[in-house]
């Protein structure tokens, strides 16, 4: 299916620290949620950017202007790179973008050897790897996991390699080294190893001192020292100890521990400073490996930087404006860009054209790497409650073709599928599998149908449909726990999700959505959100807790609808208890009191704190991505004023969704196809016929029966034509020469 696409804007309004939102004065961590080990942080001009460490996913890097609000923009390594590894643990090591000497440069290591790329522009398109070629001064290699530092228009490599040995290495123009080595070798001295590794070495410069800093191991710890010059002398040098709080009096309750890895503090326009560090979650969530904290730095009386310790409440988020980037969460994806967006990355070594986005425009197509290896683009899975929604078009032709929805331990050994495949008979069927457990249902909608995969915490639940509107549920939800919790140092990657095919058929998507407006959503899985906690448990299920007057709570990137997915929302409902005398559910799209507000809730007493009701209010209309602002109004003071367990908007019941999309052309024609004057129109009876820009602007609309010729008025270029007649629509790309 070819297809119309509106692109909804996402206009966040007044952001400016001069009417800076409610919702933009503070933050909780994790900013950017899922696996991000190793981060860096840049500050270039009034603009921030991060990359690290992927393994065996492509290396993405990520922009902000306000160091809360952080988007994928580029990946600056290919998959197809011939030395790119396919397996866990492999993949790039490192990593830091900088700007220098009129060039964007990243630095990273693979196989324990330095490379570069350079682009132009931070979104790329980014060079070939060049190796960096290790200096002869230097008596080991420039190893991995290290940083770059720029002091007075000179830049240096801060190296680490193994356990003993640390260097500061001064940069040529080039990009390789030059003149100015600085060995270390004297900080952590075999056999001793007074720091482990001493690794992850990161370097910036405040007022006259130079500050050194690195992380033990991976067990947790980070030290500080500092230098008036930057010089290889031990005696120039102070060491200060432990960079983060280790004496916050919260650190035992954290729900983070032993922060370390840390990037150079940075200081932004408002005499902050700042740093980015990933770190584990404890227990149960560990498997989403390391997610990206960001914590204050500030230096005391005698000019000894420490860090916050990453404890568990609302921090001051910097005074910098947001500029409308959304929270960090998996973007939705319709498929109408030509190259995937940055936020997808392949899983190891791809050669290039196992995907496009052009063969079938609007669709993204998916190619097995081998007949024996399948193929996945996946993102990172940093959250608790999440709906997947996808629209596939497979023709399996045996046991082995299969495609659909995945979910992936990061050491690759546990998989979470929901796929159209065939069963034992050749029957169509869609497969919904854990381990060793797999549940089928017959499939009687075809080859192209819809998939919804569903987490719910620590349970997944899958199902299937013909519409996108009527789901039907594949056995039972399965527990993966094991997943959720698990974590190695071999493949150090955390859990990711995606889309996947294996066989020997190309499967074709049609949208990726991450977070359905239309499925229920646990309230207690705010991506942010001040004042509130987590409630009481009950099967697994909390609540979100703790409301009081003026907090409010977050759920980013939900889906309301697009020219793929037909819904428009009617009204939202809550589910909540109140043992007092409630109050106000305030619903905003994209912000609190700048951006939109699109409802609002009254919850009345239900009785008890543990019994509860369903409330519910009317909504304006919305379309598009937007993020959810849950804004609290009632008495004021310490009165809790009520508890939710679940947000669920609920469609209007005339959603075009129940429209038959026409896959063949046998019952409506648009010819000739490109066309220099106009363009006929051709199917049986009476319809209705509208043209779009790419860019979503109508342009020409009407009606006609039987044949009509249109598009006299249009510039040269491309369009979209969307043809409906009665419960049938027809979607295509035509172009004007």
């Amino acid at each position: 299916m070819n297809k119309f696409v509106f692109f909804i804007s996402f206009l966040l309004l007044g952001l400016f620290v001069s009417g800076q939102s409610p919702s933009f004065k503070t933050y909780m961590n994790p900013v950017i949620p899922g696996d991000h080990p190793d981060c860096t942080l840049t500050k270039v001009g009034n603009d921030f950017y991060t990359t690290g460490s992927s393994f065996n996913v492509t290396p993405v890097i990520y922009h902000s202007t306000d160091l809360v609000h952080w988007e994928a923009i580029a990946q600056p390594v290919s998959a197809s790179w011939a030395i790119y590894d396919d397996k866990p643990g492999a993949g790039c090591w490192g990593g830091q973008i900088v700007y220098y000497n009129s060039k964007w440069w990243d630095f990273f290591s693979r196989a324990n050897t330095m490379y570069f790329v350079k682009a132009d522009d931070p979104k790329g398109p980014w060079s070939a790897p060049t190796k960096v070629i290790d200096p002869s001064t230097l008596p080991f290699g420039l190893g991995y996991d290290n940083s770059i530092f720029i002091d007075d228009n000179k830049w240096y490599l801060v190296v680490k390699n193994g356990q003993p040995n640390n260097a500061i290495v001064e940069l040529d123009t080039n990009g390789q080294a030059k003149g100015a080595v600085y060995n270390l070798n004297w900080l952590n001295p075999s056999p001793a190893l007074p720091y482990s590794w001493a690794e992850g070495p990161v370097m910036w410069k405040y007022k006259e001192y130079y500050y050194y800093s690195f992380a033990r191991d991976l067990a947790g710890g980070q030290k500080v020292m500092r230098s008036k010059t930057l010089t290889a002398e031990q005696t120039a040098w102070e060491m200060q100890g432990d960079f983060f709080n280790e004496t916050d009096p919260l650190k035992s309750s954290s729900l983070f521990a032993s922060p370390n890895h840390a990037s150079p503090a940075v200081l932004v326009s408002d005499s902050t400073s700042w740093v980015l560090h990933p770190l584990y979650a404890k227990g149960e969530w560990k498997g989403q490996g390391r997610q990206g904290l960001l914590n204050q730095v500030r230096y005391n009386v005698t000019g000894r930087p420490i860090a916050d310790y990453p404890i568990n409440k609302s921090y001051t988020a910097p005074q910098l404006p947001c500029s409308g980037i959304p929270y960090m969460v998996p973007k939705s994806d319709d498929f109408s860009a030509t190259k995937l967006h940055p936020e997808w990355s392949s899983l190891g070594y791809t050669v290039d054209g196992k995907y496009s986005l052009t063969e079938r425009p609007g669709w993204l197509r998916l190619s097995p790497k081998s007949a024996a290896k399948g193929n996945t683009v996946t993102k990172y899975d940093g959250e608790h409650n999440y709906s997947l929604i996808t629209r596939l078009d497979f023709t399996a032709k045996s046991l082995d073709d299969q495609a659909g929805l995945r979910l992936m331990r990061g050491d690759e050994t546990k998989f979470v599928k929901l796929v159209s495949s065939l069963n034992s008979q050749g029957k169509k069927a869609t497969v919904f599998s854990f381990e060793t457990t797999a549940y089928e249902a017959e499939n009687t909608v075809g080859d192209t149908l819809w998939l919804k995969m569903v987490r719910v915490n620590h349970q997944i639940t899958g199902y299937f449909s013909d519409n996108g509107t009527n789901w039907i549920q594949i056995g039972k939800a399965f527990d993966v726990s094991v997943v959720d919790s698990y974590s190695d140092f071999v493949s150090f990657t955390g859990t990711l999700q995606g889309l996947y095919v294996q066989g020997a058929s190309n499967a074709y998507f049609d949208l990726y959505i991450y977070r359905d407006a239309y499925t229920p959503i646990l309230a207690e899985c705010p991506a942010n959100q001040f004042g509130t906690t987590r409630g009481p448990v009950v099967l697994g299920i909390g609540t979100l807790d703790n409301i009081h007057n003026n907090d409010w709570a977050l759920y980013a990137g939900i889906e309301f609808g697009n020219n793929d997915y037909h819904a428009t929302p009617d009204s939202v409902e809550f589910t909540a208890s109140c043992a007092g005398s409630g109050g106000i559910v305030e619903v905003w799209l994209d912000s609190i009191a700048t951006g939109t507000k699109i409802a609002e809730c009254k919850i009345d007493p239900t009785g008890s704190w543990t019994t509860f009701r369903q409330f519910k209010a009317k909504v304006i209309p919305v379309k598009g991505s937007h993020d959810v602002y849950l804004n609290f109004v009632g008495a004021s003071g310490t009165t809790k004023l009520f508890q939710l367990k679940w947000m669920n908007f609920i469609r209007k019941s005339t959603d075009p969704n129940t429209f038959t999309q026409i896959e063949k052309t046998d019952k409506v024609s648009i010819y000739p196809n490109p066309f220099l004057h106009k363009f006929n129109l051709k199917m049986n009876g009476e319809f209705r016929y509208e043209i779009f820009t790419l860019d979503g602007k109508l342009v020409e609309e009407g009606k006609g029966k039987d044949e009509v010729s249109v598009g006299s008025t249009l510039d040269t270029g491309a369009y979209l034509v969307n043809v409906t007649s009665g419960k049938e629509r027809f979607c295509s790309k035509i172009v004007k020469e």
